[in-house]
């Protein structure tokens, strides 16, 4: 990573940035939420540069709101006056024109801090964008420690949580500047709480819909796709991505879910020099409702009335073709279910004979 000169940028522009809003994609994941907190922090304490953490979306994974939660992070759902009291916005871990953020495509930034790989340069005054880094929370790490200010316990957590989770504990990076910084991080940061954001106490919901998940897989050779239906929150689709890229014999995994008028997208996959935010790009309605870099990637279409199930259905088979196409997978593949019905149903008769005692072989067998 070089010297994009941000503590430069912020000193010689101290006092007409402030006020500044720092502005996350709509539903903020631990990077995400992570980098925002260190560039206000970094903005007000070595340039006296006022500021809000602002988001478009809902936080909806148990895991994030404990971040929030535990790390006291200030982040607060955006308001309709905020770009009014905000003149100058900066925007981390997104850019300017993605749909994945609710900034005004025609409104040009003060700031652009992200790792992912654009259309085109972002409309903003200072760039700093870095595909190589694995996580955001690595890019303001960096100017964290070359600004000087104190490292409070809670931001340096954060960071090493960012790092964490987007890299997959470093699965889908091996940038060795990255990993030097969060390892000059972890003598600032409380392991017992980060271990504590990593285990939260999960709704009941959360099973149900990791059931229904499961249940609606289907292997097509090397790629898994599960179109989810309705989800309580955007970022359950891309957690049952991760978990089913864990598949064995698995090397794509791509996952849907229908949240309001959108419907939701996350591609994953193993191979390390793959790029699935190309590849979620060419399979989207328009290159801009996708993006990513490496080996994750997401988006999100517009459909409107979630009354017209059939236009969702269509879009939805749409999609798993075209990204049939993409990866070059057989048409004549067969598909499989990731789990089979029968087989639960089996087991389930098998314990109903053996309770009411009419299969008293089967059921002394296994003693």
């Amino acid at each position: 990573m070089n010297d994009t000169g941000l503590l430069q940028y912020l000193k010689v522009h101290a006092e007409r940035l402030s006020p500044l809003l720092v502005l996350t994609h709509d539903y903020p994941d631990p990077d995400a939420l992570a980098s925002a907190y260190a560039l206000l922090h970094i903005a007000e304490r070595k340039f006296g540069i006022s500021g809000r953490i602002a988001y478009g979306g809902e936080i909806g994974r148990s895991e994030n709101r404990e971040m929030i939660r535990l790390l006291k992070i200030p982040a607060h759902k955006l308001r309709p006056s905020d770009y009014r009291n905000y003149p100058n916005v900066a925007l981390v871990d997104t850019q300017p024109g993605f749909e994945n953020n609710s900034f005004f495509p025609s409104r040009r930034a003060a700031i652009v801090i992200d790792q992912h790989t654009g259309v085109e340069r972002p409309n903003a005054e200072f760039v700093q964008v870095d595909t190589e880094a694995g996580a955001t929370s690595a890019l303001l790490a960096r100017e964290l420690l070359a600004s000087g200010v104190e490292i409070p316990t809670p931001l340096a957590t954060a960071l090493v949580y960012g790092i964490l989770s987007d890299t997959l504990e470093f699965y889908r990076t091996t940038n060795r500047e990255t990993v030097e910084q969060y390892l000059r991080l972890l003598r600032y940061a409380d392991m017992h709480v980060l271990a504590r954001i990593q285990n939260p106490a999960r709704p009941r919901r959360f099973f149900g819909d990791l059931a229904a998940g499961i249940e609606k897989s289907n292997i097509y050779g090397r790629l898994i796709v599960s179109h989810l239906g309705a989800v309580e929150f955007p970022d359950n689709v891309s957690q049952m991505a991760d978990f089913l890229l864990t598949c064995e014999g698995i090397q794509w995994a791509f996952c849907t879910g229908r949240y309001r008028e959108n419907l939701h997208m996350s591609l994953r996959t193993s191979l390390p020099d793959a790029q699935a935010g190309e590849v979620l790009r060419s399979i989207a309605n328009r290159p801009r409702e996708a993006g990513g870099r490496g080996q994750i990637a997401g988006g999100r279409i517009r459909l409107g009335d979630r009354s017209d199930e059939v236009r969702w259905d269509e879009m939805e088979a749409t999609l798993t073709d075209r990204l049939l196409k993409r990866l070059e997978v057989s048409q004549r593949q067969r598909v499989t279910p990731l789990v089979d019905s029968s087989d639960g149903q089996s087991r389930q008769n098998t314990q109903s004979n053996s309770s009411d005692g009419s299969s008293t072989q089967h059921s002394t067998e296994g003693v």
